[in-house]
C-alpha cells in the first residue's frame, strides 16, 4: 500500500511538472507573439519563426478560429490556446526595392534652437534672454510675433528690429505647443539687439533609398528619423527634395567609432519631393522621369509582412561606392514582434566578407537599406551596433508602409 502511494505520488508530481512547464511555455509565447497581424488571407495565417504556433483546429483552418471582432486564436501545437490576436485581411504590396543613396535636403518647419548663449549687454553683464523666457536647446520656434518663422534670417530680422520690446515666440517641445515673451539685448560688441540663442532652418545628409511604390510614386528612405546633429530631435519638416548622390568613399567602421558613406549629391538633378519625417523613416513622391529610371533598374517584391519574418539568412541592398546598389549576405539574429520602438524589430549581423572588407559592416548612409528574405522585401536596415559595427537593427516592411499609407 505504502509502495502504491508513492507511485501514486510522484506520478502525480510528473504530471504537475509536464503541466506547469507546457503552460509555462505558453505564458512565454503569449509575451513574445504580437498583438495584432496583418494578412492578405485569415485562413493560412502562421508565424514564421514559430512553427509550432498554429490557429486553434488544423494548422491551415485559421477562419475557424475568427471571432465576430475579428480576433484569431493563436495556440501551442494547436491544441494549447496561447493568445487572442486581432487580424486584419489586406493586401501585401508590391514594391520596388531601392539599395540606391540619396541626398536629403530638408527645410524645416520654422527654426529648432541648437545652442542656448550669452549677450555682451552695454551695462556690461552677461545676459541670457531666451533662457531667461524658459527656451531650451531642441525646443521648434513656429511664430515670431505671429509672423511664421522661415529662416535663422528672418528670425535675426524680427528679434533686431525689436529694439528691445519683447517678442511673443509660439514653440512647439515634445508635443506640447507654448508661448513665451524674449526680451532682445543689446549686443555692446556688435551694436545689435540679439536673443541669446543658436537655430538651424535647414538639413542636409546622405540616406538609402528602401522601396518604391510603383503604381503611387510614393517611396521611403531610412526607416529611422532623420534628426538634428546637435540636439538629437526629431526634425520638422516644411519642404525637402531628394537628390541622386554618388558615393565617392566608406569611411570603415571600427568597434566604438562609426563608420560613414561620403558622397556628393548631383548638381541640376533631382529625385522628387520629401514630405514626411517620422520614426519609421523619410516618405516622399518621384518625380515620372525619376519613377520610370527606378523602376526600370529596380527589382519587384512582394512585401512581407512581420509574421513572415524569420530568423536565419537574409540579403540586403546597398551601395557602398559609385551609383547602384549590390546584393550582400545578411543573418537575422533575432525578431522582436513586441518591440516598443517602431525601428528596431530585428538584430542583423552582416555575413558577407565583400561588405566588412568594404566598410567594416553597417555604416551611416547604409539606413534604409532593404531587406530581402524568401523572396520578399521584409524590412530596412535602421542601425549600427557602436560595439559592434557588423551588427545592428532593422525594421519591419510593414511598418514603413503602414506609416507611409498612414
Amino acid at each position: 500500500m505504502k509502495f502504491k502511494e508513492r507511485l501514486r505520488k510522484v506520478v502525480a508530481v510528473v504530471l504537475c511538472a509536464a503541466f506547469g512547464g507546457v503552460f509555462g511555455t505558453a505564458g512565454y509565447y503569449s509575451h513574445i507573439l504580437p498583438e495584432n497581424v496583418s494578412a492578405e488571407a485569415v485562413s493560412g495565417l502562421k508565424i514564421a519563426e514559430y512553427p509550432e504556433i498554429r490557429c486553434c483546429g488544423s494548422p491551415f483552418a485559421a477562419a475557424e478560429a475568427v471571432t465576430s471582432e475579428g480576433r484569431v486564436t493563436l495556440s501551442l501545437f494547436g491544441a494549447i490556446p496561447v493568445k487572442s490576436v486581432e487580424v486584419h485581411e489586406r493586401p501585401a504590396p508590391v514594391l520596388v526595392a531601392g539599395g540606391s543613396p540619396f541626398g536629403i535636403k530638408l527645410v524645416m518647419e520654422g527654426v529648432m534652437v541648437t545652442e542656448i548663449g550669452g549677450i555682451d549687454a552695454e551695462s556690461g553683464e552677461i545676459t541670457y534672454p531666451a533662457k531667461s523666457a524658459g527656451i531650451k536647446v531642441g525646443d521648434v520656434i513656429r511664430l515670431a510675433d505671429g509672423q511664421k518663422v522661415t529662416s535663422n534670417g528672418h528670425l535675426q530680422e524680427i528679434i533686431g528690429r525689436s529694439g528691445g520690446r519683447p517678442v511673443t515666440l509660439s514653440v512647439d517641445r515634445d508635443d506640447s505647443c507654448f508661448t513665451t515673451e524674449i526680451i532682445p539685448v543689446k549686443s555692446k560688441s556688435s551694436g545689435k539687439w540679439r536673443g541669446g540663442m543658436w537655430v538651424r532652418d535647414s538639413i542636409a545628409g546622405i540616406g538609402t533609398m528602401t522601396f518604391v511604390n510603383k503604381a503611387t510614386g510614393q517611396f521611403a528612405g531610412l526607416g529611422h528619423p532623420v534628426c538634428d546633429s546637435d540636439t538629437g530631435e526629431l526634425v520638422p519638416i516644411q519642404s525637402g527634395e531628394a537628390v541622386p548622390v554618388e558615393i565617392n568613399e566608406a569611411k570603415k567602421g571600427m568597434k566604438g567609432v562609426p563608420g560613414e558613406l561620403r558622397g556628393r549629391f548631383i548638381d541640376g538633378e533631382s529625385y522628387g519631393t520629401l514630405c514626411t519625417n517620422n520614426e519609421c523613416g523619410i516618405f516622399g513622391t518621384l518625380s515620372d522621369e525619376a519613377l520610370t529610371e527606378l523602376c526600370t533598374h529596380g527589382t519587384q517584391y512582394r512585401m512581407g509582412f512581420r509574421q513572415d519574418v524569420t530568423t536565419g539568412s537574409a540579403e540586403i541592398l546597398s551601395t557602398v561606392h559609385g551609383e547602384s546598389p549590390e546584393r550582400y549576405t545578411v543573418e537575422i539574429e533575432s525578431i522582436d514582434y513586441s518591440s516598443k520602438s517602431p525601428n528596431k524589430n530585428m538584430v542583423i549581423r552582416i555575413t558577407d566578407p565583400r561588405l566588412i572588407d568594404e566598410t567594416g559592416g553597417i555604416v551611416q548612409g547604409m539606413s534604409g537599406s532593404p531587406i530581402i528574405q524568401n523572396g520578399k522585401l521584409i524590412g530596412a536596415v535602421t542601425h549600427v551596433f557602436v560595439a559592434d559595427p557588423t551588427r545592428g537593427y532593422g525594421i519591419f516592411a510593414e511598418n514603413m508602409i503602414e506609416s507611409l499609407d498612414g
